[in-house]
């Protein structure tokens, strides 16, 4: 009888193991910077598709890149095509260090991971595919040592 217990309070730690990671995010997708030299002409797209307009949604950016990377920031314009063809732009500044050299985000080895919120509770007008893409907008060209770009979507929780 002591082992069936065991065994069910083993199983529903489990299964509250598996709920409680559950991953809300619409989209969460990266691609490689070919070569680690980020063209202006590489404008790499996301796709998220919207389906309930009446939550709101954070948007965020994420990139990695290697301890080579010259610059504190990033400049970044991100292009936002709605279902019904408009299509709008916003300039982002992107802090990846401390003003004393140190990055910020998470480090591995070489490479350093950064994920910033650059809309915060934003609500989709329409229901529909959105296309985002994301453009370098430094004085460098090509950007050297930047590993891949990456764009989520997740429902706003409030938090």
């Amino acid at each position: 009888m002591q082992i069936k217990h065991g065994r069910i309070r083993i199983l529903l730690g489990l299964l509250f193991c598996f709920m409680a990671c559950k991953d809300d995010a619409l989209l969460d997708e990266s691609l490689p910077i070919a070569n680690q030299k980020w063209e202006y002409t590489y404008k790499p797209a996301f796709t998220v598709r919207i389906s309930d307009i009446s939550k709101p949604y954070n948007l965020y950016l994420h990139l990695r890149h290697t301890a080579a990377y010259k610059y504190s920031n990033l400049y970044l314009v991100v292009h936002q095509q709605y279902p019904n063809g408009r299509k709008t732009s916003i300039r982002i500044e992107l802090k990846l260090a401390e003003t004393d050299g140190r990055w910020l985000g998470k480090g591995s080895g070489n490479l350093y991971s950064r994920q910033v919120c650059f809309a915060n509770a934003y609500h989709f007008p329409d229901e529909g595919n959105y296309v985002f893409s994301v453009e370098q907008n430094m004085r460098e060209n090509p950007l050297a040592e930047i590993q891949d770009v990456g764009l989520r979507v997740t429902p706003h929780t409030g938090h």
